[in-house]
């Protein structure tokens, strides 16, 4: 199961709403839906809540504030202090190669350039744990990609990423029981195809069929 949630961003009012916070927006709405409150926890230089649930272990929510690069600074310390192995923990951000809309769920695997994975695989010093991770679109060249990932999406982005966050989301129940499989279909879901429209039969003109009376 997992035992602790984590979104990364970037702390302060000029970030709240660029697309490197995707991960502060998804770990505030699961918040939200678990009744938790944010708060600061010096200890482990985030914004943390507990969610204790009968007959289940403790599950923590966390928001590094130590600015992306640093993340490990704030999920190593907790995840240690609490005995929460990295097969434990999902780690939430976003994501240049999907597209607004798609969310993917996965364990384990390289950064890929993101840096507050690096860092965070840097300090629990493995690779084995969960990502969600949360389609934002490249910009279509390297060079522009620190000013994309912190500037606000277009409003129809910033929608199509909230829907994929709502969708993920239902996948939170799925994630506290430790059912992986579960969650990953609900998350990796396409939406149904419209049906096409039904050829008309030929005897749809409306006239009796044969004979007459």
């Amino acid at each position: 199961m997992i035992r602790l949630f984590v979104g990364l961003g970037n702390p302060g009012p000029e970030y709240e709403a660029t697309r490197h916070n995707a991960g502060f927006w998804w770990l505030d709405a699961l918040a939200d839906k678990l009744g938790a409150r944010l708060v600061p926890e010096r200890a482990y230089q985030g914004l943390a809540a507990r969610v204790n649930r009968p007959g289940a272990e403790p599950v923590w929510l966390l928001e590094p504030m130590t600015f992306m690069n640093r993340s490990g600074a704030s999920v190593a310390p907790l995840a240690r202090f609490f005995k929460i192995e990295p097969a434990q923990i999902l780690v939430v951000h976003d994501e240049l190669d999907l597209q607004p809309g798609q969310a993917k769920l996965k364990f384990g695997g390289s950064a890929a350039g993101h840096n507050g994975l690096k860092d965070i695989q840097g300090l629990l010093g493995t690779q084995d744990f969960w990502r969600l991770r949360l389609g934002i679109g490249h910009p279509g060249v390297k060079a522009e990609v620190v000013n994309y990932v912190l500037k606000k999406p277009a409003p129809d982005q910033r929608e199509a990423i909230a829907k994929a966050m709502d969708q993920s989301l239902q996948a939170s129940d799925a994630l506290l029981a430790g059912d992986m499989d579960k969650a990953l279909a609900l998350i990796h879901a396409q939406p149904p195809r419209p049906k096409p429209p039904r050829p008309p039969r030929p005897d749809d003109d409306g006239g009796p069929e044969g004979g007459s009376s």
